[in-house]
């Protein structure tokens, strides 16, 4: 072993140094780890979101000089925040829909713009017996009831 030898770092120590260095940054990462090929480096561990990756990979490279470094530091996948509890006697009631009819209006026209479905038409036709014989002739001003 050389003088000069004591003195110069093996790209391995260097990057064992540049985790520790960040490990102690405090941005939530766990288990960083990192595997070397060559002087290409990959990234491994847990940050808590896209900015602390962001920041390890940037503080990664500005320690360490490789010929590429990948950022395969994953990020949890976010907790499904629970919908609010409505009691029943709280949830609204539904709302009768009435649609009067206008000039050019069909039921299936109809049906298509509540149900995106032109053939429910019938379903229309049926809430409505009190007031249509026939699904093909409905009149302007006609209050239609629009079931769910």
């Amino acid at each position: 072993m050389g003088f000069f030898d004591r003195f110069t770092k093996s790209f391995d120590d260097e990057v064992s140094e540049a985790l520790e260095k960040i490990r102690g940054m405090g941005l939530g990462v766990e288990g960083l780890s990192a595997s070397v090929d060559g002087k290409i480096v990959t990234l491994r561990g847990s940050a808590p979101d896209m900015d602390a990756k962001a920041k390890i990979m940037q503080f990664f490279n500005e320690m360490v000089d490789t010929e590429n470094t990948l950022n395969m530091v994953s990020i949890p996948a976010p907790e499904p925040k629970p919908e609010p509890e409505v009691a029943a006697e709280e949830a609204p009631a539904e709302e009768e829909r009435v649609y009067e009819v206008v000039s050019g209006d069909t039921l299936g026209g109809i049906a298509k713009k509540y149900y995106g479905n032109a053939g429910a038409y019938m379903k229309i036709f049926e809430a409505n017996r009190d007031i249509l014989d026939n699904p093909n002739l409905i009149k302007v001003g006609q209050k239609l009831q629009i079931p769910e």
